[in-house]
């Protein structure tokens, strides 16, 4: 399969990620490999990247894609929340630097054929890893008025979310809902014309908080966040690019040192106490994408990268 996906603000990435060229490297969210790739190129021989994905598709893409560079690239099936266990298994104490792309690869959206998107009709998975966890399917099919309007209100903060949410309840007493194109038309329906965006699909939003928990994404960056600092040598950076303000808000307040905030009538993990200090931003307000690259690849219009740096010792 050729791969078209573009990754975002490459040279972003390696200008703040890479700091010693012969260092261990982590790409905890590679995908198809477009920023690993990148990574390779730039460090020296004697330099390592460690690749995790939980997509079994992504990961053999990966390695076709980063095949060439032998021994230097170990590529691994598992989450980036899992990187303390995974580098105490393989004798690995700390790292030069870790890199987070928490947005979707063109290859889910467009191949995977689990409902990430709606402009296939495809079974509604939207499970990253397909071996394990509740579907989207299973979400939708089950949870209460209530349920389903909390989710669509915390996840996406969508306007609409009781309007949905009861359309949703009321379509499933005729059959289950089992398609991404069933669900797209649904909400599109139980919004008001005059209200529907005129930029982006009225059920881009359900569909991101559907998918964000089917797969705990907030709850694994915060459980990330709280041992990144302990993970990186001093000197070492970690580089989180996202694509939503939940997300971000959750980076920015581990890098900034901020003091604990709910986000949600949930109360989601936030940045725990756990040594914040060892850790400095880089870049207060965040980086973009220039007008160039989103002209090129509009799915990076919406991407924020921070960086943060381990300046202490415990």
């Amino acid at each position: 399969m050729a791969i078209s996906h573009q990754p975002v603000m490459v040279d972003e990435v390696i200008q703040y990620l890479i700091t010693i060229p012969e260092g261990i490297y982590v790409d905890g969210t590679v995908g198809t490999g477009g920023h690993s790739l990148e990574i390779c190129k730039r460090i020296a021989p004697k330099g390592k990247l460690i690749c995790l994905d939980i997509d079994s598709s992504s990961i053999q893409l990966a390695r076709e894609r980063l095949s060439p560079f032998g021994d230097r690239v170990k590529i691994i099936k598992e989450s980036y929340v899992a990187l303390d266990r995974l580098l105490k298994r393989i004798g690995i104490d700390r790292v030069n630097g870790i890199l987070l792309d928490l947005g979707l690869s063109s290859y889910q959206l467009e191949s995977a054929g689990r409902g990430f998107s709606f402009i296939k009709d495809e079974p509604l998975d939207m499970r990253m890893d397909e071996a394990r966890g509740v579907t989207a399917s299973e979400l939708v099919n089950t949870l209460s008025v209530e349920g389903l309007q909390e989710l669509l209100r915390v996840y996406a903060q969508e306007r609409w979310a009781k309007r949905i949410a009861r359309a949703i309840v009321e379509e499933r007493r005729k059959g289950p809902i089992t398609s991404s194109r069933q669900l797209a038309l649904l909400i599109e329906a139980s919004i008001p014309a005059k209200y529907r965006p005129r930029k982006r699909h009225p059920a881009t939003r359900t569909f991101q908080a559907l998918r964000i928990a089917v797969n705990g994404e907030l709850e694994n960056i915060a459980d990330f966040l709280e041992k990144c600092p302990s993970l990186l040598v001093k000197g070492g950076r970690v580089v989180v690019i996202s694509y939503h303000s939940l997300e971000d808000r959750l980076v920015k307040q581990a890098f900034h040192q901020r003091k604990k905030e709910n986000i949600s009538p949930r109360k989601l993990p936030v940045f725990p106490d756990a040594n914040p200090s060892l850790m400095t931003a880089l870049n207060r307000k965040g980086l973009r994408p220039g007008h160039m690259e989103v002209n090129v690849n509009p799915r990076a219009r919406s991407a924020i990268m921070r960086v943060a740096e381990r300046t202490y010792n415990e």
